[in-house]
């Protein structure tokens, strides 16, 4: 009999999937409950931040737990967006417009904003998510669409056992205070400056 889709064999002839675990495997760990959560921040002006945000996303779905991602000052496509289909534990929303913000935000990019953290507060206070992920929050935080204190009024009711995941360029110090992980993407390196433009699938 020919292998199913996404199985293969090992060198005993033991059925397993592509994640090198056998059915009875993935079946005994498909919940593994957060016994502690934490708040993690991903900021600095390199490449990565919400790349991160999404590989933690993955692993905390892998281990059968549910994730809501909120992208502020985000209306663009970007290929993530598609992960919901594959994962029916992912909620993934936007709260920004198509065009980045400038130096005078315009009224909508508040209204986005403000809508934004309300949501990301009902995911977490709601008792559904196992981690909740406010993606350029820290920008929308320099640009002054939200008011620190705000922000952190939200963290106050963080449940022990939700993991929350901050990121974005400019974290103020209070944000980096209250967090258990502070992680500094630094540019040493990036292509864009010889003229190469976001590719489908790597950059969005």
């Amino acid at each position: 009999m020919g292998k199913g889709p996404g199985q293969r064999k090992d060198s005993g002839g033991k059925r397993l999937w592509r994640n090198g675990t056998s059915p009875a495997e993935r079946k005994e760990s498909r919940k593994m409950s957060i016994e502690k959560g934490y708040i993690q921040v991903y900021t600095g002006n390199g490449k990565g931040k919400t790349t991160a945000a999404l590989g933690v996303t993955l692993r905390c779905l892998c281990a059968g737990n549910r994730v809501f991602f909120g992208q502020f000052m985000k209306g663009q496509f970007y290929s993530e967006l598609r992960a919901a289909e594959y994962f029916p534990g992912l909620i993934m929303e936007q709260y920004g417009n198509a065009c980045f913000v400038g130096k005078d935000p315009a009224p909508e990019d508040f209204e986005g904003a403000r809508r934004g953290l309300e949501r990301v507060k009902e995911a977490l206070t709601g008792g559904e998510y196992d981690m909740v992920v406010f993606d350029e929050i820290n920008t929308a935080l320099f640009f002054h669409l939200l008011e620190v204190e705000d922000v952190l009024a939200v963290l106050d009711q963080k449940p022990e056992k939700t993991e929350v995941i901050l990121t974005g360029r400019y974290a103020p110090q209070e944000i980096l205070d209250r967090a258990d992980l502070v992680t500094e993407m630094k540019e040493i390196k990036h292509y864009y400056t010889k003229g190469v433009e976001a590719r489908t699938g790597i950059e969005n």
